[in-house]
C-alpha cells in the first residue's frame, strides 16, 4: 500500500514524509485518539523480517535516551516523535562528553537487557531541545533498533539471508565487518567511531567504496585527533581492534566518561574547590562518647562528597592527622586540598554543641565559622546546615536542596548504635569485632528501616571471610541476607549492591556480580569506595587488570593515606607485572604504619619472588605475629622457614594447616607447596580452597603459578 499525506493507518493520520532509508520510510503522523504527533516507520518488504525484531527490542527498553515505541500495526511501527537534528560534529569536548554519556547510558540499558544495537552511528542519534543560547539543554535520543539482536544470538545472526554483512560500514567493528559473533564490545567500537567523529568532524575510517572502508577498519589506525588526553584515550581504547583491549562493558565506558568530565588537574587560576574534614574534637565530660564526634565528622564528609564539583579527602586520610601537631599547610599539601574543616562536639544530657571552622590552608585564615546549640534530635539538621554553609562559603554553584537531601533519617538511638559499630570497625581488632555485630544488631532492633545498618552488617560478614576469621561458606549467606534486607528498605543503596557483587565474586557467579556492580554504579556521583571496590573485587579477579588499577588509583587520589587501599593497589600492580611499582607502594604503607600486616605479608611474598629470602622471612615473621590466624601467611612463613633450615618450626606450622586448626587451611597449604615448587600438591590444595570459597586465592596464588596451572584453577572459579 502506497501512502501519502492524509492517508489513515488505523487511528493515525499521515502528515508528511520525514525520511527514506535503505529499509523503508519514516512519516510524521497525528494520533487522532490522543491528539499527539508520532513517527510512523514502515519497513520495505525486503526487510519485513526485522519488523517484529525492532518492535520487541524497543518495547523491552524504557530509558530517557531511547526513542520509545507507542504502538504496532500490521506493517508499521508507531514511535515517539522527536523534533531536532541528528548528531553532528565537531563539538566542544564538554558538550561531546555530555551527549556521549547520554548515549552510553542508553546502550548500557540495552546491553543489560541482552540487546546489541549493531548500527550505532550519528544518523541514529537525534538531538532534541537544542537552542543557540542554551546548548546544554539538548538531549540525545538513540534511534533505530532495526538491526538489533540478542547478545547471545548465533554468529549467523550478524548476516542477512544472502550472506551480506549488515550495518553501516564506516562504523562497524572489525568482527562485525568479518561477519563474526558479536557482543557488547562491538557496540563499544562503533561508539568509539561516533565519538571520534563528534570530536573531529570526520570519520575515523574512510574509503572510496564499501570494501575500502571495511579494509581500513580491519587494518588501519585512525589519524590522531585534537582532544583532551582523557577523551583521546577513551576514543583510542574504544577503537582497539582486539576485543580484549577495548572497554569490556558500557558501564566501564560510562565511568571513563564521568572521569573525563571531571577537572583532573585544576590550575592555579581555576582550581576545583577542595576540602578535608578533620576529626571533631570531643569536648564532652564523658570521653566514652568520642565515637559520636567522629561519626558526625564522617557523616559530614559523606554529605560533602555528594556535592558536584567539590573534591573531598577521604576519611582515612583526613583522620590520619588526629592528635598530630601538624600545620594546616602540611595537611593541605599532603592531601592536595585548599581548605580544612575542623570542629568540636560537646554533649550534655539531651543537648549538643557543635562548633565548626572552615580554614584556608594557604594562610590559615577562617573562611567561615559557626556554633550550633541544639537538642540531640537535631544532629542531622546540624550536619545538613554545615554542608550547606560550606558550599555557600566556597561559592559553589549547585542545588543545595538536592545536595543535602537525606534519604532517611534514622532513630537517634539507632544512629548512635550505628556510630559505635563504625568506631569498633575502624579499630580492626579481631577481639572487638563481636562488638561491631552487637552494635549493628542493636541499631536494627531500634530502627528496622535503617538500611545503612543492615548494609554495614553485610560488610562485617564479608570482612570476616576476607580476613580469614570465619569460612566464607558460613558468612557469605549471612552477608547476602543483610544486604538484601537493606535493599528491601532502600532499593537503590549503592553499597548494598556493591557488597552483593563482592558476595557473587566469592561464589564465582561473575555474570551476576557484573549486574550488581552495574547497579551499584548507576547513581551519580559514584562514591570513591564503591569504585575502588569495583576495581579490587571484580575487575582484578576477572583479569581486567589495567582497568582495576585505573579504578583503584582514582580512589586513592581522593584518599591518599588510606593504607588498605594502597595495599590493594600494590597487589594490582604486582598482577600487572609492575613489581617495582608494587614494592614502592607497599613501602609507602609501611612508612606510615610499620605494623600493617597485609603490607608486611605481601611485601614478604614479593621479596621471596625476587629471591630476597632473608628479607622475606623477616617481613613474613612480623606479619604472622600480627595476624596469626591468616592461613596464606602461615603457608608463606612455613615455606620460608624450610628454605632457611628451620624445619622443626615449619613442621609445627604445617601441622596447624593439615589438622585444619585455622580457617582456610587449604589455601595456606596451596601457598606453601607452590612456593616450594610442589605444584601438583599446590593444585590439589587449591582445589579444596576453591570448594571452600576462599576469597583471597587470586591475590595469593596467581603470582606463584604458571599460566597453564592458573588456567585450570580459573576454570574452576568460572573466571575468564
Amino acid at each position: 500500500m502506497n501512502i501519502s499525506a492524509g492517508t489513515m493507518l488505523g487511528p493515525y493520520e499521515v502528515v508528511s514524509l520525514l525520511g527514506v532509508g535503505g529499509m523503508g520510510e519514516v512519516w510524521k503522523a497525528r494520533d487522532t485518539r490522543l491528539g499527539r504527533m508520532v513517527a510512523i516507520k514502515r519497513l520495505s518488504t525486503a526487510h519485513g523480517d526485522r519488523f517484529a525484531q525492532e518492535a520487541r527490542a524497543i518495547a523491552a527498553l524504557n530509558h530517557p535516551h531511547i526513542c520509545q515505541i507507542h504502538d504496532i500495526g500490521p506493517d508499521y511501527l508507531v514511535l515517539e516523535y522527536l523534533e531536532g537534528e541528528t548528531l553532528r560534529g565537531p563539538l566542544p569536548p564538554a558538550e561531546a562528553i555530555r551527549l556521549s554519556r547520554q548515549i552510553v547510558s542508553a546502550l548500557e540499558e540495552a546491553h543489560a537487557k541482552g540487546i546489541l544495537h549493531r548500527d550505532l552511528k550519528p544518523a541514529n542519534v537525534m538531538i532534541t531541545g537544542r537552542s543557540a543560547d542554551q546548548p546544554a539543554s539538548s538531549t540525545a535520543k538513540l534511534l533505530d533498533f532495526g538491526l538489533a539482536q540478542l547478545s547471545n544470538a548465533a554468529p549467523d545472526a550478524t548476516r542477512t539471508a544472502t550472506g551480506t554483512v549488515v550495518g553501516t560500514p564506516a562504523y562497524m567493528s572489525p568482527e562485525q565487518a568479518e561477519g563474526k559473533s558479536l557482543d557488547a564490545r562491538s557496540d563499544i567500537f562503533s561508539f568509539g567511531a561516533v565519538l571520534y567523529e563528534l570530536l573531529s568532524g570526520h570519520r575515523p575510517f574512510s574509503g572510496t567504496s564499501t570494501i575500502a572502508i571495511l579494509s581500513s577498519i580491519l587494518r588501519d589506525e585512525p589519524l590522531p585527533i585534537q582532544a583532551p588526553p582523557a577523551l583521546e584515550h577513551i576514543v583510542r581504547r574504544c577503537l582497539q581492534k582486539p576485543l580484549g583491549q577495548r572497554f569490556q562493558t558500557m558501564t566501564d565506558l560510562r565511568i571513563a566518561l564521568e572521569q573525563a568530565a571531571m577537572p583532573s588537574r585544576p590550575t592555579a587560576i581555576e582550581r576545583q574547590p577542595s576540602i578535608a574534614v578533620l576529626p571533631f574534637a570531643d569536648m564532652s565530660v564523658d570521653k566514652a562518647n568520642a565515637y559520636f564526634s567522629d561519626g558526625l565528622a564522617e557523616d559530614i564528609i559523606n554529605a560533602l562528597a555528594h556535592l558536584p564539583g567539590l573534591k573531598v579527602a577521604g576519611r582515612s586520610s583526613s583522620f590520619f592527622f588526629r592528635d598530630k601537631n601538624v600545620e594546616f599547610a602540611e595537611i593541605g599539601s599532603r592531601l592536595n586540598v585548599e581548605h580544612v574543616l575542623e570542629g568540636s562536639v560537646r554533649q550534655s544530657g539531651n543537648r549538643i554543641r557543635v562548633t565548626a571552622q572552615l580554614i584556608k590552608v594557604a594562610d590559615g585564615f577562617h573562611v567561615w565559622s559557626e556554633r550550633y546549640d541544639r537538642e540531640m534530635t537535631d544532629v542531622f539538621a546540624v550536619q545538613d546546615e554545615v554542608t550547606t554553609a560550606i558550599a555557600a562559603a566556597l561559592q559553589m554553584k549547585l542545588s543545595l536542596e538536592t545536595a543535602v537531601r537525606r534519604p532517611y533519617t534514622p532513630n537517634l538511638r539507632a544512629y548512635e548504635a550505628y556510630l559505635k559499630s563504625r568506631d569498633y570497625w575502624l579499630k580492626q581488632k579481631p577481639d572487638s569485632l563481636w562488638q561491631v555485630k552487637e552494635s549493628l544488631e542493636h541499631a536494627i532492633e531500634l530502627d528496622p528501616k535503617f538500611a545503612l545498618a543492615y548494609s554495614m552488617l553485610g560488610v562485617y560478614y564479608t570482612m570476616l571471610a576476607n580476613l580469614g576469621i570465619r569460612p566464607a561458606r558460613e558468612v557469605i549467606p549471612l552477608s547476602r541476607a543483610a544486604e538484601l534486607a537493606a535493599l528491601r528498605v532502600e532499593p537503590t543503596l549503592p553499597e548494598a549492591h556493591a557488597i552483593l557483587g563482592v558476595c557473587d565474586g566469592i561464589d564465582y557467579e561473575w555474570n551476576e556480580a557484573e549486574r550488581r556492580w552495574r547497579l551499584a554504579m548507576s547513581l551519580e556521583p559514584v562514591s570513591r569506595d564503591v569504585r575502588f571496590w569495583y576495581g579490587n573485587h571484580y575487575l582484578l579477579p576477572i583479569g581486567r587488570i589495567a582497568e582495576a588499577i585505573e579504578a583503584m588509583t582514582w580512589g586513592l587520589e581522593l584518599d591518599p593515606l588510606n593504607l588498605l587501599y594502597r595495599h590493594h593497589l600494590a597487589v594490582g600492580l604486582r598482577h600487572a607485572g609492575r613489581v617495582e611499582d608494587a614494592e614502592s607502594e607497599l613501602r609507602k604503607v609501611l612508612e606510615i604504619d610499620e605494623n600493617f600486616p597485609l603490607a608486611l605479608d605481601t611485601l614478604g611474598a614479593l621479596c621471596a619472588h625476587r629471591g630476597r629470602f632473608e628479607e622475606a622471612l623477616t617481613l613474613t615473621e612480623r606479619a604472622y605475629a600480627l595476624a596469626p590466624w591468616a592461613s596464606p601467611t602461615i603457608g608463606q612463613l612455613a615455606s620460608l622457614l624450610v628454605r632457611c633450615g628451620a624445619t622443626s618450626r615449619a613442621g609445627a606450622l604445617l601441622e596447624q594447616l593439615q589438622r585444619g586448626e585455622v580457617c582456610g587451611a587449604p589455601a595456606g597449604l596451596a601457598v606453601f607447596h607452590a612456593m616450594n615448587g610442589e605444584f601438583d600438591r599446590a593444585m590439589k590444595c587449591a582445589g579444596h580452597a576453591i570448594d571452600e570459597r576462599h576469597p583471597l586465592l587470586v591475590r595469593t596464588l596467581r603470582p606463584l603459578l604458571t599460566d597453564p596451572q592458573w588456567s585450570i584453577l580459573a576454570r574452576q572459579m568460572n573466571l575468564p
